[in-house]
Protein backbone atom coordinates (compact mmCIF):
# COMPACT_ATOMS: atom_id res chain seq x y z
CA UNK A 1 0.00 0.00 0.00
CA UNK A 2 2.71 2.40 1.12
CA UNK A 3 4.62 1.67 -2.30
CA UNK A 4 1.45 2.44 -4.67
CA UNK A 5 1.03 5.33 -2.56
CA UNK A 6 4.28 6.91 -2.92
CA UNK A 7 4.50 5.94 -6.73
CA UNK A 8 1.39 7.35 -7.66
CA UNK A 9 1.45 9.99 -5.08
CA UNK A 10 -2.17 9.11 -4.03
CA UNK A 11 -3.77 8.12 -0.97
CA UNK A 12 -4.53 4.44 -0.10
CA UNK A 13 -6.89 3.19 2.29
CA UNK A 14 -8.36 -0.32 3.96
CA UNK A 15 -11.48 -0.29 6.21
CA UNK A 16 -14.25 -2.39 7.16
CA UNK A 17 -18.03 -1.95 7.60
CA UNK A 18 -18.99 -1.24 11.31
CA UNK A 19 -23.32 -0.63 11.49
CA UNK A 20 -23.63 2.73 8.96
CA UNK A 21 -19.87 3.64 9.33
CA UNK A 22 -16.29 2.40 7.17
CA UNK A 23 -13.86 2.18 9.87
CA UNK A 24 -10.47 2.54 8.34
CA UNK A 25 -7.82 -0.28 9.44
CA UNK A 26 -4.82 1.51 7.82
CA UNK A 27 -4.23 4.91 5.79
CA UNK A 28 -1.13 5.96 4.32
CA UNK A 29 -1.07 9.74 2.57
CA UNK A 30 0.35 10.83 -0.06
CA UNK A 31 -2.00 13.44 -2.10
CA UNK A 32 -0.91 15.40 -4.25
CA UNK A 33 -2.90 18.17 -2.12
CA UNK A 34 -3.45 18.05 1.28
CA UNK A 35 -7.35 17.33 1.88
CA UNK A 36 -8.85 18.95 4.81
CA UNK A 37 -9.41 16.14 6.48
CA UNK A 38 -6.65 13.23 8.70
CA UNK A 39 -7.60 9.80 8.03
CA UNK A 40 -5.70 7.74 10.67
CA UNK A 41 -6.64 3.84 11.77
CA UNK A 42 -9.88 3.94 13.89
CA UNK A 43 -11.85 7.19 11.68
CA UNK A 44 -15.41 6.56 11.02
CA UNK A 45 -16.71 7.56 7.84
CA UNK A 46 -20.16 7.29 6.07
CA UNK A 47 -21.21 3.58 4.22
CA UNK A 48 -23.19 5.68 2.27
CA UNK A 49 -21.61 8.79 0.92
CA UNK A 50 -18.28 7.10 0.21
CA UNK A 51 -16.64 4.72 -2.43
CA UNK A 52 -15.49 2.54 0.54
CA UNK A 53 -19.19 2.31 2.04
CA UNK A 54 -21.03 1.70 -1.44
CA UNK A 55 -18.16 -0.85 -2.91
CA UNK A 56 -19.14 -2.66 0.78
CA UNK A 57 -22.52 -2.34 0.10
CA UNK A 58 -22.01 -3.83 -3.35
CA UNK A 59 -20.70 -7.50 -1.68
CA UNK A 60 -24.27 -7.50 0.32
CA UNK A 61 -26.82 -10.24 -0.96
CA UNK A 62 -30.00 -8.38 -2.09
CA UNK A 63 -31.98 -9.45 1.26
CA UNK A 64 -29.15 -7.82 3.45
CA UNK A 65 -28.62 -4.81 0.45
CA UNK A 66 -32.75 -4.12 1.00
CA UNK A 67 -32.42 -4.18 4.88
CA UNK A 68 -29.46 -2.08 4.84
CA UNK A 69 -30.98 0.71 2.45
CA UNK A 70 -34.35 0.49 4.65
CA UNK A 71 -32.41 1.12 8.14
CA UNK A 72 -30.59 4.18 6.20
CA UNK A 73 -33.42 5.53 4.80
CA UNK A 74 -35.60 5.41 7.94
CA UNK A 75 -32.09 7.41 9.75
CA UNK A 76 -32.10 9.81 6.46
CA UNK A 77 -35.74 10.56 5.53
CA UNK A 78 -36.34 12.75 2.56
CA UNK A 79 -35.48 14.10 -0.77
CA UNK A 80 -31.50 14.03 -0.13
CA UNK A 81 -31.70 10.15 0.75
CA UNK A 82 -33.16 9.49 -2.90
CA UNK A 83 -30.40 11.18 -4.73
CA UNK A 84 -28.13 9.22 -2.25
CA UNK A 85 -29.90 6.05 -2.49
CA UNK A 86 -29.55 6.25 -6.48
CA UNK A 87 -25.91 7.16 -5.75
CA UNK A 88 -25.78 3.56 -4.10
CA UNK A 89 -27.37 1.86 -6.88
CA UNK A 90 -24.95 3.22 -9.47
CA UNK A 91 -21.94 2.36 -7.31
CA UNK A 92 -23.03 -0.92 -6.60
CA UNK A 93 -23.56 -1.48 -10.69
CA UNK A 94 -20.53 -0.03 -11.05
CA UNK A 95 -18.73 -3.10 -8.89
CA UNK A 96 -20.29 -6.04 -10.61
CA UNK A 97 -19.62 -4.53 -13.87
CA UNK A 98 -16.21 -3.08 -13.78
CA UNK A 99 -15.18 -4.30 -9.78
CA UNK A 100 -14.73 -0.45 -8.24
CA UNK A 101 -16.79 2.41 -7.84
CA UNK A 102 -15.88 6.17 -7.45
CA UNK A 103 -17.24 9.02 -4.87
CA UNK A 104 -16.61 12.06 -4.33
CA UNK A 105 -18.35 13.22 -1.15
CA UNK A 106 -15.54 15.81 0.19
CA UNK A 107 -14.61 18.94 -1.86
CA UNK A 108 -12.14 18.27 -4.59
CA UNK A 109 -11.29 14.33 -2.97
CA UNK A 110 -12.45 11.97 -5.28
CA UNK A 111 -11.93 8.09 -4.18
CA UNK A 112 -12.07 4.79 -6.05
CA UNK A 113 -12.85 1.57 -3.83
CA UNK A 114 -12.45 -2.38 -4.52
CA UNK A 115 -14.33 -4.91 -2.27
CA UNK A 116 -11.79 -7.32 -1.26
CA UNK A 117 -13.86 -10.91 -0.21
CA UNK A 118 -11.25 -12.71 2.14
CA UNK A 119 -12.65 -16.42 2.95
CA UNK A 120 -12.87 -16.89 6.77
CA UNK A 121 -12.10 -12.93 7.44
CA UNK A 122 -14.67 -11.29 5.59
CA UNK A 123 -15.03 -8.03 3.28
CA UNK A 124 -12.41 -5.54 3.46
CA UNK A 125 -12.39 -2.59 0.76
CA UNK A 126 -9.34 -1.09 -0.32
CA UNK A 127 -9.50 2.67 -1.93
CA UNK A 128 -7.46 5.20 -3.52
CA UNK A 129 -7.91 9.13 -3.58
CA UNK A 130 -6.71 12.14 -4.44
CA UNK A 131 -7.38 16.27 -3.88
CA UNK A 132 -7.47 17.51 -6.99
CA UNK A 133 -9.32 20.13 -9.68
CA UNK A 134 -10.06 17.03 -11.52
CA UNK A 135 -13.32 15.81 -13.00
CA UNK A 136 -14.72 12.25 -11.28
CA UNK A 137 -14.34 10.66 -14.85
CA UNK A 138 -10.68 12.06 -15.25
CA UNK A 139 -9.10 10.45 -11.76
CA UNK A 140 -11.44 7.02 -12.18
CA UNK A 141 -9.13 6.88 -15.70
CA UNK A 142 -6.30 7.30 -13.59
CA UNK A 143 -7.09 5.51 -10.51
CA UNK A 144 -8.89 2.44 -11.34
CA UNK A 145 -5.75 0.15 -12.52
CA UNK A 146 -3.48 1.16 -10.03
CA UNK A 147 -6.46 0.39 -7.70
CA UNK A 148 -7.45 -3.08 -9.16
CA UNK A 149 -3.47 -4.45 -9.66
CA UNK A 150 -3.09 -3.51 -5.58
CA UNK A 151 -6.07 -5.66 -5.03
CA UNK A 152 -5.00 -8.39 -6.80
CA UNK A 153 -1.50 -8.02 -5.62
CA UNK A 154 -3.16 -8.16 -1.56
CA UNK A 155 -5.23 -11.08 -2.54
CA UNK A 156 -2.68 -12.94 -4.15
CA UNK A 157 -0.33 -12.27 -1.07
CA UNK A 158 -3.33 -13.49 1.07
CA UNK A 159 -3.58 -16.96 -1.21
CA UNK A 160 0.24 -17.77 -0.64
CA UNK A 161 0.13 -17.62 2.83
CA UNK A 162 -2.89 -19.70 3.73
Amino acid sequence: MTEVATRHKLNVGLAVADDDDMVYLESFRYSRRQSLRTIVSGLRIPIALTSLGRAYLATLSETNFDITMREMASRNPGRAWLSIRKEIELAVQSVRQNGYCVASWQPQVVAVATPMQIEGYGTYVLNVSISTQQTVEEVEATLAKPLLSLAASILAAISRIE
